[in-house]
């Protein structure tokens, strides 16, 4: 039989506080938990493993799809928790082949020779570039502001005016935006761009992104194991002397 176990020995367990414990407790992500004639709750080691098992699955699904997840099997609907899981893997998938679509569409882009086919000599009004692309204007001008891109001002009227080159760069930052890349990361290739012509500093990013959504999926492997234990574990528990079909003898 599982030793009782209090909220501070959870909590030292999982390097969280007392506190933490009793709010997991408390939004489902731990299983109901009896209390004491004094009032205190008391834990076990099957409290133990649910808090094992969403600290895992946080690492690859995220706290908020972890909390879902363990919400819906603590409330005995576990079509629910892997509908949930499913849903993660198909959003990984989903990345993983944007991520593959990016990288072809970004080399063929940083590629292109800036010759002027694009933008007029006089250069493209900014509402012109924002039709051109599929993007609103208020995008570019944040662009803009965060130095991503620098369009020259048209003496006397101070209109922004966009060259082949501007129209290149605020593609690439439209298809990387797309994908998910903060703007912080979306820079370095930029300057690398248009100091080098190069597009390594793409390529470093792409492979960076390649990598992490890797490290997820291993730690969203590690995460539905750990779930299908605990889920099985519990199995047992909700099966009576009439087991229901599908409950197991």
């Amino acid at each position: 039989m599982d030793r009782a176990l209090r909220p501070v020995d959870l909590a030292r367990m999982a390097g969280v506080s007392t506190q933490q414990i009793r709010n997991y407790a408390d939004c489902g992500i731990l299983p109901p938990a009896p209390r004491t004639p004094a009032g205190y709750r008391r834990f076990d080691g099957a409290h133990r493993r649910a808090l094992f098992t969403y600290r895992v699955l946080s690492r690859g699904y995220g706290w908020e799809a972890a909390r879902s997840v363990m919400q819906a099997v603590h409330a005995g609907d576990v079509g629910l928790a892997l509908s949930l899981v499913d849903a993660a893997h198909a959003a990984l998938h989903d990345e993983r082949r944007s991520l593959r679509a990016a990288g072809e569409a970004l080399e063929a882009v940083a590629q292109q020779d800036v010759d002027g086919s694009v933008a007029r000599s006089s250069g493209m009004r900014i509402g012109e570039v924002a039709a051109h692309l599929g993007v609103r204007t208020s995008a570019l001008r944040v662009w803009e502001s965060a130095g991503l891109l620098t369009p020259r001002r048209a003496p006397g009227t101070g209109y922004r005016t966009f060259s082949s080159a501007d129209v290149r760069d605020a593609r690439m930052i439209n298809m990387l935006r797309q994908g998910r890349y903060p703007m912080s990361q979306i820079r370095p290739i930029l300057d690398g761009l248009r100091r080098t012509g190069s597009s390594e500093a793409l390529r470093a990013a792409i492979a960076r992104r390649q990598a992490e959504l890797t490290r997820r999926s291993t730690a969203m492997l590690e995460g539905a194991s750990s779930l299908h234990h605990y889920v099985t574990d519990r199995e047992p528990a909700a099966c009576h002397e009439d087991p229901p079909p599908g409950c197991g003898a």
